[in-house]
């Protein structure tokens, strides 16, 4: 059997490309392989009458990479995108009373992801695991994502993991996929995303934000470095960094504040009308979105390394370096210091009295907030917390490799929507072709995994408010 393959790179020094395309044919059987340098990518096979026909379709797939930049070269002699861990240290509680915990999970690796929901309590760690909970502490699924989780973030219903590699992942469905490719120059610290938009602060004190589409909309650098604060509404894009906090229009015409904060920003919060900044000198500072005005402070005894707030600010809470969580009323006044019971707390989310923590030691932490467990532990009394612990048999979902053919000429099987990948002005689209959806609205669609002129069928579409469908469940090739 004759084989023949071709490899490609497309490395391009801050324009954002960093990757590879792989065509293998092997008689009629043509393999392809593509996504980031050093790593290992994802994978189609499709079959051929002939191997004449076989070539063919390879030699069109490589034009069209060679048409685009990528050019011959030799796997191996480019690194891979460089990874920062965040270095952080942890020391005993100064606190005698420790929090109500109701149950703790401990996820096994240093984790700094969470998201808490109506329905669950979302977890991620920088092994690439990410595990939902119920929030009675029901271990319910495990995603396996190809590498570390920085953090994890919610737009409506849609859940995403940034992740070490550059990929953010969309989780909103038992199959992952890369909603998002960021350039290898920018080193992820921290996201949000809104309304599909996806801001992201990296290493460097730089602010990225990025479209529904994969593409780049623009970027800022700020005064200061380590920007592990970005959030975001339909006013500005608010970015924690070295040097404090800066505010920038949405569109990205320019800066709107900037607010120097006592210490370097370190984690960030927001609510409707102020934004929280955790800092390095031992203080939460809520400052005001429309001015940046420092509104209030919330001193604690350590570095803070996470916050975040009762609905409307009522409260604030703060978590330390020395394993300990703070309470405040929404002037500064603290009103409880407790110990955590294991580790500092990395982030943190407040939802129906129960105030959620992921720590040092990778363990999400479900603690008792209500002003009368905590009344009682500062007493000394403390429930017994229940060690959860995960099913043998777990439910375990993983990004595709690979695209499914459906051998289905002109419709998608039963209840799957149609979508077909077109060429618009040189960019790659998806557009719906079934019936019952706005046709002029794109779709966030793999860009990997884009051929001009090929439909795909996915389980279903859901329109966001910004006039574009998500993807839910499984993509398949229409042939």
């Amino acid at each position: 059997m004759s084989r023949t393959r071709t490899y490609l790179e497309l490395s391009q020094d801050g324009a954002g490309a960093h990757k590879f395309y792989e065509v293998i044919v092997e008689d009629t059987v043509v393999s392809v392989r593509y996504g980031r340098i050093g790593a290992g990518g994802q994978a189609q096979t499709s079959s051929f009458p002939t191997r004449a026909k076989a070539e063919a379709a390879a030699a069109k797939k490589i034009g069209e990479k060679i048409r685009k930049g990528y050019a011959p070269a030799v796997q191996g002699q480019r690194a891979a995108r460089p990874v920062t861990r965040r270095e952080v240290s942890s020391a005993p509680s100064t606190s005698r009373a420790v929090a109500p915990v109701l149950w703790r999970f401990r996820t096994g690796s240093p984790a700094f992801g969470i998201h808490i929901d109506a329905d669950h309590c979302w977890v991620g760690n920088q092994a690439g695991d990410v595990y939902t909970l119920s929030h009675g502490g029901e271990v319910l699924s495990r995603y396996a994502l190809p590498n570390g989780v920085k953090c994890l973030v919610a737009d409506d219903f849609w859940i995403y993991a940034g992740c070490d590699d550059g990929k953010v992942y969309d989780l909103s469905s038992k199959l992952p996929f890369a909603a998002y490719d960021i350039a290898p120059d920018v080193d992820i610290f921290w996201l949000d995303i809104r309304e599909g938009v996806l801001n992201v602060s990296d290493h460097n004190g730089g602010l990225t934000v990025i479209d529904h589409e994969d593409e780049h909309q623009w970027s800022r650098k700020s005064a200061g470095s380590y920007g592990w604060m970005v959030r975001a509404d339909e006013r500005a894009v608010y970015h924690g960094h070295g040097e404090g906090v800066t505010a920038y229009e949405p569109g990205g015409a320019g800066e709107l504040w900037h607010t120097r904060t006592n210490g370097g920003v370190l984690f960030g919060w927001q609510e409707n009308e102020a934004v929280y900044a955790g800092t390095s000198s031992h203080v939460v500072q809520r400052l005001a979105k429309t001015t940046g005005a420092i509104e209030a402070t919330y001193r604690c005894d350590g570095t803070v390394y996470s916050c975040a707030t009762a609905p409307g600010g009522r409260y604030v809470f703060a978590g330390d370096r020395s394993s300990s969580v703070y309470c405040f009323d929404a002037d500064g006044t603290r009103l409880w210091k407790l110990g955590t019971g294991g580790g500092s707390a990395l982030s943190m989310q407040f939802l129906d009295d129960k105030l959620y923590m992921v720590t040092t030691d990778g363990t999400l932490v479900c603690v008792d907030a209500s002003p009368a467990a905590i009344a009682a532990a500062q007493q000394g009394t403390v429930p017994v917390a229940m060690d959860v612990k995960s099913a043998a048999a777990l439910p375990t979902y993983t990004p595709a490799t690979s695209v499914r053919t459906v051998t289905t000429v002109s419709a998608a099987p039963a209840g799957g929507v149609v979508v077909e990948c077109v060429d618009a002005g040189g960019r790659l689209r998806v557009q719906v072709v079934s019936d019952g959806y706005e046709p002029t609205w794109n779709v966030q669609f793999p860009r990997g995994i884009r051929e001009a002129g090929t439909r795909y069928v996915v389980d279903a579409l859901h329109p966001a408010r910004a006039g574009f469908y998500r993807v839910r469940g499984e993509i398949r090739r229409l042939v």
